[in-house]
């Protein structure tokens, strides 16, 4: 039958739809592919014929002031797999497992996705791995089927800390990929990181290189290089003095900061405990957390007396008291209904210069509340106490002060002597410097200058003041009165013979479960060098020390005086002294093979002083070596080794008299015996006797005096 019209029609429409249809799939087919998916599909083609290698740039290096390395970027390697080159990645699993110190199974998982052109198996892989892995590859080149087929080495960067654990904190750590985790690392890497560069090579479809194939490099921009204001020398005799703080007086943590008070320039700053920054707990975050912590900058305390040398400047520059004004302590006060009390015995009738010297409680009550609240916030102010310093260390925090709408009698009166209040070590330090440096509060930082890879600087530190609290003849008293509480006060174990210094002890509370402990205090020592001209400021914390008792004139002032008069010497300062004279040079004696203490004595002999280093009883190396010619009453370094001729349990008690506690701590560390203070000073007996035979790990019993002086404040 002849279709008709109509029907032809239909047939006719149909068609044109079924046309019409498979016309709209189809643009929208290639509407999908060129336009929706294209990118993704252009990604997906490239990864098949081209291969990108990304070419790490050089971090930035970390220096001191002196050009000392405090952080480098070394080389290390990258070992990467092309999946579709290798035949079997079972068996290339196995050869690798055993260098990689990976599970076989890993690598043989990530060799077998032909998904990918490239895969990384491991990096910071060192130059022994790398050296064996070149080995390994060339003798597998020369087989006939190549089992290592598919495996690139190139080069890639470590961070490395040549100093290990120094001033670990404020450097801070990379990421394995090298991105700043923390301290400086962190807060400076914008300079520090550079920009990464890459290769662009064509591949076949086994991902292998093709020899005419097109290739795109793009050159990585190094890092630039940061120079510190931290000087190396400093900042080993801090690490070292805070080492010994707490071995000596069994503390929990030691906090100490040293800082130039005429530019705010920090010069060494430590934390202790600390970590080796090339070998970091990365299996343990909250350890590592808690050690990576700068307490310095980030934790706020109560600081005890230290800050009535900030209630002193504010009193003596309203005018609310004088030097010579009488005041009268009984032992405690009464304020609002509570009692408060000095830390010891009355003092009776004194000046507020000897009140100072004293450290009493009372006097300092007293010129709080005639400051007032209103006042004395605006001193506080004045001083940038309540609020963060600005410097240039990430972490900062602000301290903590009673609102002034709700500071009440009793709280102005606490605060007056370093309680109710909370600062921060480098708050405390850059307002206790404005104290002495002339009246200016100084902007603290410890970035001197960054110089990008073409050697240009980019950035410079440049000391700022921010304020002037106090006036220039109050700056000039203060340090008058400071030095009195050195030479006649709690100060007095930090007090040198050739310089001239001021300072102020504290014996700060601490707080357990939120309750004041009655058992663990906070000892501190801040100080000023050389007094009529200072430039140098430290302030040195000792936290929860073991020992009784626990004074900051006990456990912070004669590891203070260490850093004071070695960073003087260091420093070129003249002696505060005009008449006296240049030390003559004297020949460094051979002591190597000798006895500790024989040794200490053929130093002390040719007029120079030991410092030991390590454990053991006999000298196995010394610094300078003998021969050289050095200032009298210069440091020689020892460095012990066991004696094998002497039996492990037994050991002959040295003779200590004489010394400090802190060179009778490391004589006695040096035979494996342990050291039980009494007092303070110099060593004036001891027990047992010397040349008695003892056990290894048996305590010695000190006593300390410094003759003619007596009692401690806090």
């Amino acid at each position: 039958m002849v279709p008709t019209g109509p029907t032809i029609r239909r047939r006719l429409a149909l068609a044109m739809v079924l046309f019409l249809a498979l016309f709209g799939l189809l643009a929208w087919q290639l509407f999908r592919l060129q336009v929706l998916e294209a990118a993704d599909l252009q990604r997906r083609a490239q990864s098949q014929w081209t291969r990108e290698s990304l070419i790490a740039p050089r971090r930035g290096a970390i220096y001191d002031r002196d050009g000392g390395v405090l952080a480098m970027s070394a080389t290390a390697y990258t070992l990467s797999v092309s999946p579709r080159q290798v035949a079997d990645p079972q068996a290339l699993a196995q050869a690798l497992a055993p260098i990689l110190d990976m599970e076989a199974e890993t690598i043989a998982q990530r060799a077998g996705d032909r998904s990918k052109g490239g895969v990384t198996l491991k990096r910071q892989l060192d130059a022994q791995v790398a050296q064996q892995l070149r080995v390994m590859m060339a003798q597998s080149a020369q087989q006939a089927e190549d089992p290592l087929q598919g495996l690139y080495l190139e080069e890639d960067q470590r961070r490395y800390y040549p100093m290990g654990d120094m001033v670990c904190q404020l450097i801070g750590l990379t990421t394995v990929d090298g991105v700043g985790q923390s301290g400086l690392e962190k807060g400076l890497d914008k300079y520090l990181s550079g920009r990464w560069g890459r290769v662009l090579d064509q591949i076949d479809g086994k991902g292998r290189a093709l020899a005419q194939g097109a290739q795109e490099y793009v050159a990585p921009v190094d890092g630039s290089a940061v120079t510190l204001t931290i000087d190396g020398a400093i900042q080993s005799i801090l690490e070292q003095a805070a080492r010994e703080a707490m071995t000596v007086n069994g503390a929990k943590a030691v906090r100490a900061l040293v800082m130039d008070p005429r530019t705010g320039e920090i010069l060494a700053m430590c934390s202790k405990p600390a970590f080796d920054l090339n070998d970091p707990p990365r299996d343990d975050l909250d350890t590592l957390n808690d050690l990576m912590r700068n307490r310095v900058v980030a934790d706020a305390y109560e600081p005890g007396s230290t800050f009535k040398v900030i209630t002193t400047a504010a009193a003596l520059d309203s005018g609310v008291t004088t030097v010579d004004e009488g005041f009268y302590c009984s032992g405690s006060v009464v304020v609002e209904g509570g009692r408060i009390r000095c830390w010891g015995n009355p003092h009776g009738a004194e000046t507020m210069a000897r009140a100072l010297e004293n450290s009493c409680n009372p006097v300092f009550v007293e010129l709080g509340l005639r400051l007032g609240v209103e006042r004395f916030y605006d001193f506080l102010d004045a001083f940038g106490l309540g609020r963060v310093t600005g410097v240039d260390i990430p972490g900062e925090a602000a301290g903590i002060l009673i609102p002034r709408a709700s500071c009440k009698r009793v709280d102005i009166a606490r605060v007056g002597f370093g309680q109710s209040v909370a600062v921060t070590p480098l708050q405390l330090l850059c307002a206790a410097s404005a104290a002495v440096n002339g009246g200016k509060l100084m902007k603290p930082y410890v970035v001197k200058e960054v110089v990008d890879p073409q050697g240009q600087v980019t950035y410079r530190g440049e000391p700022q003041q921010m304020g002037q609290p106090i006036s220039e003849k109050t700056s000039a008293t203060m340090r008058t009165l400071l030095e009195g509480v050195v030479r006649n006060g709690g100060g007095r174990n930090a007090y040198l013979e050739r310089y001239r210094i001021g300072g102020k002890t504290g014996t700060a509370q601490f707080y357990v479960d939120g309750v004041v402990s009655s058992d663990t205090h906070i000892g501190s020592f801040m100080g000023f060098a050389p007094i009529d001209d200072p430039q140098v400021a430290l302030l040195f914390i000792v936290d929860e020390a073991s020992i009784r008792p626990d004074f900051g004139s006990v456990t912070a002032a004669p590891f203070a005086k260490q850093v004071l008069e070695r960073t003087l010497v260091h420093l070129g300062v003249a002696p505060s002294d005009p008449q006296a004279q240049e030390p003559p040079q004297v020949t460094v004696p051979g002591v190597v093979g000798m006895d500790s203490g024989e040794a200490l004595a053929a130093l002390k002999e040719a007029g120079l002083s030991g410092m030991l280093e390590g454990e053991g009883a006999q000298v196995a190396a010394q610094l300078p070596e003998a021969g050289v010619e050095m200032a009298k009453g210069s440091l020689v370094t020892l460095y012990l080794d066991q004696d094998p001729q002497q039996p492990q349990a037994q050991r002959t008690v040295p003779d200590l008299a004489g010394l400090s506690i802190a060179q009778a701590n490391r004589l006695l560390q040096s035979y494996g015996l342990a050291l039980e203070i009494q007092g303070s000073g110099v060593a004036v007996a001891q027990d047992p006797q010397p040349g008695a035979e003892v056990q290894a790990g048996d305590q010695v019993k000190v006593t300390f005096a410094l003759p003619g002086r007596s009692g401690e404040t806090g």
